[in-house]
């Protein structure tokens, strides 16, 4: 069988987000009606309102008319439909149960839209926040400070370190802004193409794993994406190896990734799933004995479930607390910011005595 010829989608991020969950639940009730797949499909291609999904509907509706299996024309997309979409399809095509699956997948997409969302929506504010402390600062020292150069020229003493230090550097920010926003854009640049890399990204996530206050956050986070997901997976019938192999990429996280990954060729030797993680810091003990209950109940499935409610509980709890707590740091912040700079500027007037001539 050749390989499936990969297709490049515009707009795909907006599309993942957005029209796939509801295209997702849509298929699920015609299926459930017992509506013919190509005809359920050829009804929402015509009442989709974005041009590049549409296509993709046309695309996947083409092959399956011409014989191809669903699971099969949907990894032409791999922008929109990503190997757990692919895979949980392909088991619910084979079990003769693509609607309970596709009504299972919609329930995994839009859970982990509220998840995305109440994260950026907790980030949100102290992102903002600092951005204005931050434009607020560098007008300060653009436009401000200059004015109170001129009024220092005249003293006769040296100025106090810390008016200097801010005098030198709005003098520097303004005589050479273009070397100030070359070197911003450069470092970007290179943490950008740095992220893009294997170990950049390992780096990166294993930074944010131990960062205060996000680190735990961002630990529970992965948790919970790897256990729902890997419930989906296995409700849906994928075999453990293969489910295992997906949920490493599905954490969103590369070293909880690599230690499921880890822990897959362990489980391939025939050793459980919960004994391989066990000797890993970064999961939870909890995580461990419910995965050891699961597997010696044989109710695996459950378990997992149980894990990801719980860790969504734990990460609702957390950003509400994050937030809360964000709020009176993030002014102290801007309060040494915009008031340090204040301060520097009036300190020779405070001590106009000892520096004025």
């Amino acid at each position: 069988m050749a390989p499936t010829k990969k297709k490049k989608v515009s707009g795909a991020r907006k599309i993942r987000m957005k029209e796939l969950p509801l295209y997702t639940r849509q298929l699920a009730a015609m299926l459930s009606s017992g509506m013919p797949l190509v005809q359920s499909i050829v009804a929402l291609e015509e009442q989709t309102a974005n041009k590049h999904f549409q296509a993709v509907l046309a695309g996947v509706r083409s092959r399956v008319e011409g014989g191809a299996m669903y699971s099969d024309s949907l990894e032409e997309y791999p922008q929109i439909f990503d190997e757990l979409y692919v895979n949980m399809m392909r088991a619910g095509e084979t079990g003769g149960m693509l609607a309970e699956t596709c009504e299972r997948v919609a329930s995994f997409l839009e859970a982990s839209n509220r998840l995305r969302s109440k994260v950026k929506s907790a980030m949100m504010y102290p992102t903002v926040v600092i951005c204005v402390a931050l434009i607020i600062s560098t007008a300060l020292i653009i436009f401000i400070v200059p004015t109170f150069a001129k009024m220092f020229a005249g003293f006769g003493a040296d100025l106090p370190k810390p008016t200097q230090m801010l005098l030198d550097t709005s003098n520097f920010i303004r005589g050479y802004w273009y070397i100030v926003l070359a070197s911003i854009a450069a470092i970007i640049y290179i943490l950008r193409r740095y992220a893009g890399t294997e170990k950049g990204a390992y780096t990166i996530d294993n930074l944010r794993l131990h960062f205060p206050l996000l680190g735990k956050l961002a630990l529970k986070i992965a948790i919970t994406r790897f256990a729902s997901t890997f419930a989906q997976l296995m409700s849906s019938g994928v075999p453990i190896i293969q489910a295992m192999t997906i949920v490493g990429v599905a954490t969103g996280n590369k070293v909880i990734g690599k230690a499921i990954l880890d822990a897959r060729s362990s489980v391939e030797q025939g050793n459980t799933i919960s004994s391989t993680l066990k000797g890993n810091t970064l999961f939870p003990s909890m995580l461990i004995h419910m995965l050891s209950a699961g597997e010696q109940t044989g109710k695996m499935e459950e378990m997992l479930t149980k894990l990801a409610q719980f860790y969504q509980e734990e990460v609702d709890t957390m950003l509400e607390g994050l937030t809360s707590m964000l709020e009176p740091l993030l002014m102290v912040v801007i309060g040494v910011m915009i008031g340090g700079i204040v301060l520097a500027m009036f300190m020779p007037i405070f001590k106009m005595s000892e520096v004025a001539m």
